[in-house]
C-alpha cells in the first residue's frame, strides 16, 4: 500500500499544501510553469512551504488546518443536500490578519481543497474566495449540478456583484491581493451553474467548513 503524501503547490492556480494528490492536480492543471511536489509528511510540507513563501508572510505561516467533521443531524433536516460542498474562511485577526478557507463535503466532513492561512485577510475575504474556488473547481470538472454551501451573506452579496467590496488594506503585490483579482475576474468571465444556498447555521448548527476556532 503506497504510504501517504502531502503535496505543495509553488506555482498554481492556489499556491498552498494539499493533502491529495486529486487537490494538487486540480492546481496545477493547464496552469503555465506550474510547480508543485510531494513530501512524506505534513512537517516536511510545511517547511518547504515557508521557505518558499515571502519574509513577510513566513512569520505567519502556522499550521495546516484540519477538517471538521459535520455534527449536524442530517435525519432531522432532511432538505440538506449531503452531497453538496460547504465552504467556510476563517481570520484570527479580523479584518488584517491571517485568513483560511476550505471546502468540505456535507454529509462526511471529507475536506476538497484548503487554502492558507496568509496575512491581510478577513472572514468576508476567505468565504468570498472559498466560494469561488468551489464554483470554479466544479465548473473544471464539468460538474454543473454539485451545490455549494455558505453561510456567508457577504461572499453571496459580493458573488452576486461579480466582484469583491473588501476594504481591507494589503500590499498589491501580496499573494492575498492576487487571489482576489483572479477570483473577481473568473466570476466576471463565467456564468456559474452550480446552485449557491445559503446554510441556515441558527437552525442546522455550524457549517460544516468551519474551523471550529470560535
Amino acid at each position: 500500500m503506497p504510504s501517504r503524501k502531502f503535496y505543495v503547490v509553488f506555482k498554481g492556480y492556489q499556491p498552498g499544501i494539499y493533502d491529495t494528490w486529486e487537490e494538487c492536480k486540480a492546481q496545477v492543471d493547464g496552469f503555465h510553469g506550474a510547480s508543485y511536489k510531494g513530501y512524506p509528511t505534513c512537517e516536511d510540507a510545511t517547511e518547504a512551504f515557508r521557505k518558499a513563501m515571502d519574509v513577510e508572510e513566513t512569520q505567519f505561516y502556522t499550521f495546516l488546518a484540519k477538517a471538521q467533521i459535520a455534527t449536524t443531524n442530517y435525519d432531522a433536516f432532511p432538505q440538506i443536500r449531503q452531497d453538496a460542498i460547504a465552504v467556510d474562511g476563517a481570520c484570527d485577526m479580523n479584518p488584517g490578519g491571517n485568513v483560511e478557507y476550505q471546502g468540505v463535503r456535507v454529509g462526511t466532513g471529507e475536506r476538497i481543497f484548503h487554502f492558507g492561512p496568509a496575512p491581510h485577510g478577513s472572514n468576508n475575504i476567505g468565504e468570498y474566495l472559498g466560494l469561488i474556488h468551489a464554483l470554479a473547481l466544479l465548473d473544471k470538472q464539468g460538474d454543473h449540478t454539485t451545490p455549494i454551501y455558505t453561510d456567508s451573506r457577504t461572499a453571496l452579496a459580493w458573488l452576486r456583484r461579480r466582484g469583491h467590496k473588501s476594504t481591507v488594506q494589503m500590499p498589491a503585490d501580496c499573494k492575498l491581493a492576487q487571489m482576489l483579482a483572479r477570483a473577481d475576474m473568473w466570476i466576471q468571465t463565467h456564468t456559474p451553474l452550480n446552485p449557491v444556498l445559503k446554510w441556515d447555521t441558527e437552525q442546522w448548527g455550524e457549517i460544516p467548513a468551519d474551523f471550529g476556532r470560535k
